[in-house]
């Protein structure tokens, strides 16, 4: 019967009863009984073993379908332009993506200020590399009141808004502080919207006046009478020795001196600044004769 069957032609595509025993006795009663030919225990370690196979298998073929072994070294592309860059990863195989834009003054306009990964970084092919670009147009910010500040606050709010100090000028004044702001050589009003990296220009105060005042006689005054007569003149209280005094210590000497070696009310500017030296007890002033010489 079986070598009858082998030699059958099927004019049913397979569907007619002779193929359907020829199925069965070639095919699936040989499996079933090497299955069932075997005991359970057997066939338990079979199926382990055919599954450590296939695990074998596909751990081995892991690293070629994932190109484990294949990495190439990130190209360093930070200061180049964004076109040389991108063209410089393509073509060793590196997909390029734009991640943010920033505006940096010291960098030429869409260059590559950041890359992620780093340079000289081992990854896998096909990777992206992220970067950075520098802005081709400045954003625009508001200029800030520096009007009233000390020269080094100026400076440090300056540096926190993005621009730079491009000048200073000094004119007499009482103070030093900031009298001016300037803005391409004109003033400019707080608010007012400019590029952010642009250079500015400070108008300083210089502490003093153009006119000369007489130096006022502090000998023998308490340091509060002192430093009073000192901010009414239009100067300005220097160092107090000792430091810490008590404001009603006496002021025995003064720099500089109310009078000049040839015996003149020394003038100085507005603004100039007056040193003192106090002490506990009130000074008594040694007078001094036309011959220069104390009694």
């Amino acid at each position: 019967m079986l070598s009858r069957l082998t030699f059958h032609v099927c004019r049913n595509n397979g569907t007619c009863e002779i193929c359907i025993l020829i199925y069965q006795n070639l095919i699936i009663s040989p499996v079933f009984k090497f299955i069932t030919g075997r005991p359970l225990w057997a066939n338990i370690l079979l199926g382990i073993g055919i599954l450590l196979l296939l695990s074998f298998i596909f751990l081995q073929s892991l690293s070629w379908i994932t190109r484990h072994d294949k990495t190439l070294a990130v190209p360093s592309v930070t200061g180049k332009s964004f076109d040389e860059a991108k063209k410089l990863l393509e073509s060793q195989g590196f997909e390029v993506e734009i991640q943010d834009t920033v505006f940096n003054d010291t960098a030429a306009l869409l260059s590559v200020v950041k890359q992620f990964p780093n340079a000289e970084t081992r990854v896998k092919m096909n990777r992206t590399v992220y970067l950075t670009i520098n802005r081709d147009v400045a954003p625009e910010i508001e200029m800030p009141n520096l009007l009233g500040m000390s020269f080094r606050s100026a400076e440090i709010t300056l540096q926190q808004q993005k621009l730079k100090m491009e000048d200073t000028i000094y004119r007499p004044d009482l103070t030093r502080m900031v009298l001016e702001q300037q803005f391409k050589g004109q003033p400019i009003k707080p608010g007012t919207k400019i590029p952010m990296g642009s250079g500015i220009v400070l108008v300083i105060g210089l502490g003093t006046g153009s006119e000369e005042v007489e130096v006022p006689d502090l000998f023998g005054l308490t340091l509060a009478e002192a430093k009073s007569a000192i901010e009414s003149s239009g100067f300005n209280s220097g160092t107090i020795m000792p430091p810490g005094a008590d404001a009603n210590q006496y002021v025995y000497k003064q720099a500089p001196d109310h009078l000049t070696t040839t015996g003149n009310v020394r003038q100085i500017r507005q603004g100039q600044i007056i040193d003192l030296w106090v002490q506990a007890e009130k000074p008594v002033r040694q007078r001094v004769d036309s011959a220069g010489v104390q009694p």
